[in-house]
This record gives structure tokens, C-alpha cells and sequence, in this order.
């Protein structure tokens, strides 16, 4: 129930500001079907209604050891054939490996479950630790409430940063994690107000985002040494200070580029690159694209 609810969150309406999209919830057999929470949902589409959709999204559920029917596997390989983006998260990943999409590519899963995928299809590069794995027209996205961050990746990548922001805003959610990320954090018990003095360090670092903000100002805000701050930002984060600003620092200059008829010298100023070479050259090597480029793509993207 967890994953339909994510899913229903991020591709169900949002209200007028926000474009909506044709969503359904679709099933072997139509009718009820049994929840892990102990309420039937009531599906009303067959398998037919994947001949049309632009993005499939196999969901997890508890017989996930057990490959889905011939005709569910069927109707995954003729979605992906024809053109849709196939996606899954937790251990809908079984489902896409069952139907052999994954065949030759890498994908996640849950991090308790990315060993008996692995086993059980060795043509596959599992990677445990990754929250979402974006290899093209088939997308997969680690356990549980990560389903969020696929489904937001997706979002940003066809639709761009501006429309990903809005609606993670509206669903109290963080805009952007990386798909690299650690999927499962130890969260040690904070000790000494350390951990709200490192929440404290990240906020103000988001309101000066254009200024340099080396690792040393950061430790020296938090009232930690460079090596503690290191260590605790990475144990709470699951990724390291640089790697967080830059990422922080592409998301804004994302959402700059689409929204608003700025420069890309003076965006580049604004989230905190020396110039427009530096910007450009972090765009390439991270988003593949140039700036320029970017935006065109997505000023131009219609709803």
C-alpha cells in the first residue's frame, strides 16, 4: 500500500498550478485485490491499459519470489518494445529482471533483497546501495519510502527541475537526492545537539549558496573539526559535503535556467560558481548537457 501511495502522490492531481497526468492503476484481473494493510484496493484496469502509457510502473508485493504470470511479463516486454519508460522500485525490481529487462544492466533494489535479485539473476549488476539506477528506458529505485526519489528523478529528467521541485514542495519532500546515495543510513543518537547543529549548518548553507562555502567555513559554523564534520555529515546524508553542494548547487541552477531569462553567467554567480565555464563544465559532466542546452529543452517542454 506504501508503493501506491507514492506512486498516487507523485502522478496524481496536484491542483491547477501543476500539470496533471492520465494515471491508472492497472492489474492482471481486474477487481479487488488483497493489500498488505489489510484493506482490498479496488483496480479497475486490465493489462490492456499499459498499450498506451508513456511510463509503467511495476509496483512491489509480497510474492515477489514468485515470477509475475506470462501475461503480466508479456505486457511488460511490449511496453518497453514499443517505447515506454519501465520502471520499478523495492521489489518490483523482480518483476522487470523476471521479464528480462534488466538482462545486461545495472539496477537496485531493496538493500535486504539486492543479494537473492543478484542470485537469482546473475545476468544483472546489482549495486545495493544506490537509491534509484537510471539506465535509460528502464529505471529501477531501492526499498520503500525511496520509491519518492524515483518517482521525483523521473520527474525532473522528462519535465525538468522546476516541475520535480513543485511537486516534491507540495508533497513535503526533499526536491533532489542523488541517485548514488547510500539507501541506508546507521542515524547514530545524536550527541550534544551535534545533529541539530549540522540541520541548522545545511539551512544556512542553502541561503548562501552563492558564496564559496568551503568544508572548513561548514565545520567552523557546526562548531566541529573539518574531520568530525566530514564524518558526521556523511553518517547523516549518506554522501559527502561536496558532493551535497554540488548537487545543491545543479538543482537551483536547473530550476534557474528554466524559470526565470537570467544569464548563464549570472546564474552561474548566483549558485555560487566563479563563472560560466565552471557551471558549464560541472552541467556537462553531470547532466550531459550543456546549460544553453538544458534550457531549451525544457523552456520548451509543453505540459
Amino acid at each position: 500500500m506504501l508503493a501506491v501511495g507514492i506512486v498516487t502522490e507523485v502522478f496524481g492531481p496536484h491542483g491547477a498550478a501543476l500539470p496533471g497526468f492520465d494515471f491508472a492503476l492497472c492489474t492482471e484481473q481486474p477487481g479487488p485485490v488483497p493489500a498488505d494493510c489489510g484493506v482490498p484496493l479496488s483496480v479497475a484496469h486490465g493489462l490492456d491499459r499499459l498499450a498506451s502509457a508513456d511510463l509503467v510502473i511495476a509496483l512491489p508485493g509480497a510474492g515477489f519470489r514468485t515470477p509475475p504470470a506470462p501475461a503480466v511479463l508479456d505486457a511488460l516486454r511490449t511496453a518497453h518494445d514499443r517505447g515506454a519508460v519501465v520502471a520499478a522500485h523495492c521489489v518490483g525490481t523482480f518483476a522487470l529482471a523476471a521479464a528480462g529487462l534488466l538482462d545486461g544492466r545495472r539496477a537496485t533494489t531493496h538493500w535486504r533483497f539486492a543479494g537473492l535479485l543478484a542470485g537469482l539473476h546473475p545476468q544483472i549488476t546489482v549495486d545495493p546501495d544506490a537509491l534509484y539506477i537510471d539506465e535509460g528506458r528502464v529505471v529501477t529505485g531501492a526499498g520503500a519510502a525511496a520509491g519518492f526519489d524515483l518517482c521525483l528523478h523521473l520527474l525532473r529528467r522528462e519535465y525538468g527541475a522546476a516541475l520535480a521541485n513543485a511537486v516534491a514542495r507540495d508533497l513535503v519532500l526533499p526536491s533532489h537526492r542523488d541517485g548514488g546515495q547510500a539507501q541506508y543510513l546507521a542515524a547514530p543518537v545524536p550527541e550534544d545537539g551535534r545533529d541539530e547543529r549540522l540541520a541548522e549548518v545545511l539551512a544556512w548553507a542553502r541561503r548562501h549558496l552563492h558564496e564559496p562555502l568551503p568544508v572548513t567555513e561548514l565545520a567552523r559554523r557546526a562548531m566541529m573539526s573539518k574531520r568530525s564534520f566530514a564524518r558526521r555529515f556523511t553518517a547523516a546524508t549518506g554522501t559527502t559535503p561536496h558532493a551535497w553542494l554540488r548537487n545543491l548547487r545543479l538543482s537551483r541552477a536547473e530550476e534557474l535556467l528554466e524559470t526565470t531569462d537570467l544569464t548563464v553567467e549570472e546564474i552561474a554567480r548566483r549558485v555560487g560558481y566563479g563563472s560560466a565555464a565552471v557551471l558549464r563544465e560541472q552541467f556537462v559532466r553531470r547532466r550531459g548537457v550543456p546549460p544553453r542546452s538544458y534550457r531549451r529543452a525544457f523552456t520548451s517542454t509543453p505540459p
